[in-house]
């Protein structure tokens, strides 16, 4: 159970790392005036959703499906973890949308300006401090 759990959260940091880097990656793309930059930011945002942020989600997932499974009794019972599963499927959610934003950002479509990306790359952190701190604190009601 320990070396499933710490995976899930060797997994989670990484996805993490993505979800805080790419809207970033997002910012300098909107930002950029010439061909090449614009080029060499659709490369690292696509190397970073598909090599590390999304697969680093799938683990999460996996890892933290098993760890519930094997528990599910005890943890659905707690309205903490219910909460955090939510806030999990918002993760979920912000994903997704970046996924959208990186196809707009490499298509031209993109109307978003980089300010707006400065907002959305703080939602992640916003998501990570209420997760941990209802997975640590299980706080009671």
């Amino acid at each position: 159970m320990l070396w499933l759990k710490s995976f899930h959260i060797i997994a989670m940091v990484c996805w993490f790392a993505g979800l805080f880097y790419l809207p970033r990656l997002f910012v300098y793309h909107a930002m950029s005036e010439d061909a090449i930059s614009r080029d060499r930011f659709v490369v690292m945002e696509r190397k970073l959703f598909w090599n590390i942020a999304t697969p680093s989600a799938a683990a999460t997932l996996l890892f933290g499906f098993w760890l519930l499974f094997g528990n599910m009794d005890y943890f659905l019972a707690w309205w903490w973890m219910q909460v955090k599963l939510g806030l999990v499927a918002l993760l979920l959610v912000y994903h997704g949308m970046c996924w959208v934003y990186m196809n707009d950002l490499r298509d031209g479509r993109n109307e978003r300006g980089h300010v707006f990306f400065r907002i959305f790359n703080e939602l992640p952190v916003i998501l990570l401090i209420a997760i941990v701190i209802l997975i640590v604190v299980k706080p009671v009601l």
